[in-house]
């Protein structure tokens, strides 16, 4: 099985801050599966590393108040593309990430206030029929 899973859960150096956030369990996946990287951030044409941005309702906005709604929707759109194109059913994404939050995401206050919710990626990956996980979900996949 194919599965959509954001590149800096795989070591990919994309995130805002220019780090990323490798997650071990993914291993077990790999093994078992085809794992497709992305990053709706940078194929939005976000740079690496950028001002930190949370959703605001509809709109994405950085700490320093620039809306780059229109990257995180261009980034959505081509990590559904992605997910088309190679069939995949599922996606395990970043969690509380304005593009790939999934359940839960920051309250847009900057303030690390958590609220139900989904990135922008995520939101369109799930309208559009794809199961996405957090990292900490990754168990509901292995062995499947």
């Amino acid at each position: 099985m194919n599965i959509l899973v954001s590149a800096c859960l795989l070591g990919m150096d994309c995130r805002y801050d220019g780090t990323h956030a490798y997650c071990p369990a993914l291993e077990q996946l790999m093994a078992e599966h085809v794992l497709i990287p992305v990053c709706p951030e940078r194929r939005g044409g976000l740079p690496t590393p950028r001002v930190p941005a949370e959703r605001q309702g509809e709109r994405v906005v950085t700490r320093d108040g620039d809306d780059v709604t229109s990257a995180y929707i261009a980034g959505a759109q081509e990590a559904l593309r992605l997910a088309k194109q190679y069939d995949c059913r599922y996606a395990i994404f970043k969690e509380r990430s304005p593009a790939c939050g999934s359940g839960a995401i920051y309250d847009g206050s900057f303030s690390s206030r958590l609220i139900p919710g989904d990135g922008v990626a995520a939101q369109l990956l799930r309208k559009n029929g794809v199961i996405v996980l957090g990292e900490s979900q990754i168990s509901a996949l292995v062995s499947r």
